[in-house]
């Protein structure tokens, strides 16, 4: 990501075209997470933070989402294949 300014407005992050911002709902759905389960990996630091859309209103980018889901399938077939080294020991 990059950082612009326009017209004298604030600086803003910019994303990649096709970058859809997921509501919670969605990355419920997406990640089979419960929303507490979110919101305490957002705190921890193990889940992708929201991004504020409005007053009241937090949406999560779908390349993070998608970037977490792929992390822990990487970490499930490492573990996959270290107990696979330890069968064969």
């Amino acid at each position: 990501m990059s950082t612009t300014a326009t017209r004298g407005y604030r600086p803003v992050e910019t994303i990649q075209l096709g970058n859809r911002l997921l509501r919670r709902k969605e990355v419920e759905r997406k990640t089979g997470k419960s929303r507490s389960a979110i919101y305490a990996g957002v705190s921890d630091g193990t889940f992708p933070a929201p991004v504020p859309i409005g007053d009241n209103s937090v949406a999560w980018l779908e390349e993070e989402v998608d970037s977490w889901i792929a992390s822990r399938l990487a970490l499930r077939n490492r573990t996959l294949t270290q107990q696979e080294k330890e069968a064969r020991a």
